[in-house]
């Protein structure tokens, strides 16, 4: 079996070819264009632009972005490579699971390959084969730029900012958080061709397996952390920008019945507590973070952390994204600017009523 030549790709901010993912301040779009591999094959260019950025946790947003602008000058897939010295190592250390990681890793040539495998073999059923289910996620995922970037782009957030997620092949291996995110990738790319029947026996399928509901209709950008994922669920209209981190249980939801674009819209580097339900078409700001058991029924401003039932705004943060820091907290030497009192909030128009 030949190499694919798969490699990390090209430009981090133009997620799916769609203009609203190029803007720090707008949000991402997803991803449903396609692309061949082609020739990618041995090609690798290191220019800055080209390298995925490291999210690396508790760093700012000014050494992300310097990050993402290191030049490489190697040919290769940095995190490709990680993960089959990680399986040669854990095989080594532990025997019984030689069999499970050679198949699982070391079979194949690219990381497409190896994620369509385990996908298939978690997703399989008696009436969908993963040997169908492999050849449908190949065919995608070899065929698609934004996909083939996106995977690398979520194990690194994985890796950097989930402090139980000691090595880029347990991302792979072994976090439905991951592993759900990237069954919904292919899906959403499905639905965007027209085979919606196929991408929602998908979602059935996800959400049965791994407790996650995401509509394959939902937009949703590349550096996401889904951490844990259970019962996590993500509706229609939903748009989640770059580099956003959601924990367990978060809600991005309707208010009724309507038709029409009906979810939540969540900005670049937003954190997600656990818990949050967020209802209706409503803006979260970019770099905003909605507390864990938050009710969001407003738009929430950039850089600002919005707490309680239903949720106020009680301060705000410019210099971090809280997705990359994963600060949880509304301690006052984390937040510049403490709201005083719910007077003043509702006065300036902070308030999320």
């Amino acid at each position: 079996m030949t190499s694919c030549g798969c490699l990390v790709l090209e430009k981090v901010e133009d997620h799916g070819g769609e203009a609203a993912g190029r803007g720090r301040g707008r949000l991402a779009q997803g991803g449903g264009g396609g692309g061949g591999c082609g020739s990618c094959a041995g090609e690798w260019r290191s220019r800055s632009e080209t390298m995925f950025p490291i999210y690396v946790m508790g760093s700012s947003r000014a050494s992300s972005a310097a990050a993402a602008r290191g030049i490489v000058d190697a040919a290769g897939d940095p995190i490709w490579e990680a993960v089959k010295s990680e399986a040669k190592s854990e095989a080594e250390k532990e025997p019984i699971l030689s069999s499970f990681l050679y198949a699982s890793v070391l079979s194949h040539d690219c990381l497409e390959r190896a994620l369509s495998f385990v996908l298939a073999n978690r997703l399989e059923d008696p009436t969908l084969l993963a040997t169908q289910l492999i050849d449908i996620f190949n065919d995608v995922m070899m065929n698609n730029k934004d996909i083939r970037r996106s995977i690398r782009l979520d194990a690194q957030a994985f890796k950097d900012r989930d402090p139980a997620c000691a090595q880029y092949s347990w991302a792979l291996l072994y976090l439905k958080g991951y592993h759900s995110v990237q069954s919904y990738r292919i899906a959403h790319v499905l639905w965007n061709q027209g085979r919606k029947v196929l991408a929602l026996a998908l979602q059935s399928r996800i959400s049965e397996v791994f407790a996650v509901d995401i509509h394959p209709a939902a937009r949703i950008g590349e550096g996401i952390l889904l951490d844990h994922g259970t019962g996590l669920v993500i509706g229609e209209t939903a748009i989640v920008g770059n580099w956003v981190s959601l924990m367990q249980g978060v809600t991005l939801g309707g208010t009724g019945k309507e038709n029409g674009d009906r979810h939540p819209k969540i900005g670049q580097g937003a954190l997600l507590g656990a818990g949050a339900t967020i209802l209706g078409n409503i803006n979260v700001g970019e770099g905003a973070m909605i507390a864990a058991g938050s009710l969001v029924l407003k738009d929430v401003p950039p850089h600002s952390m919005a707490v309680g039932n239903p949720a106020k705004v009680v301060g705000y943060k410019d210099k971090e994204d809280p997705s990359l820091t994963m600060k949880h907290d509304a301690r006052r030497d984390y937040f510049e600017h403490v709201a005083v009192s719910f007077s003043d909030d509702k006065a300036n128009g902070s308030v999320v009523k």
